[in-house]
């Protein structure tokens, strides 16, 4: 599965999703890019986008688009505090449909 890590997200976060192509925001050059925006271009290369961003889920059309999104619901975006949801993430993702909003939490 194609993953792609909101900016808000430590890109190290990929290590804990083993198997799957993950990538981050800031590191594909997308770092600034206006939530739409961001979503739009996502929908393209990815089926799954992270995020701890759950304004986002209110502001944008979730439920046509192509991406299934997980927010994820942690003390902080620092990755000792977000690592840890990763396992209920690796869980979740065989099931993971476009269109749907997931929030996971400790």
């Amino acid at each position: 599965m194609k993953i792609l890590l909101d900016e808000n997200l430590d890109w190290r976060l990929e290590r804990h999703l083993p198997g799957h192509e993950v990538e981050s925001v800031p590191l594909i050059g997308w770092a600034g890019v206006e939530n739409g925006e961001l979503f739009a271009r996502a929908q393209d290369r990815f089926d799954v986008f992270i995020t701890m961003d759950s304004k986002m889920t209110r502001e944008l059309n979730i439920q046509d688009s192509k991406l299934a999104v997980i927010v994820l619901k942690a003390p902080s975006n620092m990755l000792s505090d977000t690592f840890p949801l990763m396992p209920k993430v690796l869980a979740l993702l065989p099931t993971a449909k476009a269109g749907t909003v997931v929030f996971i939490s400790a």
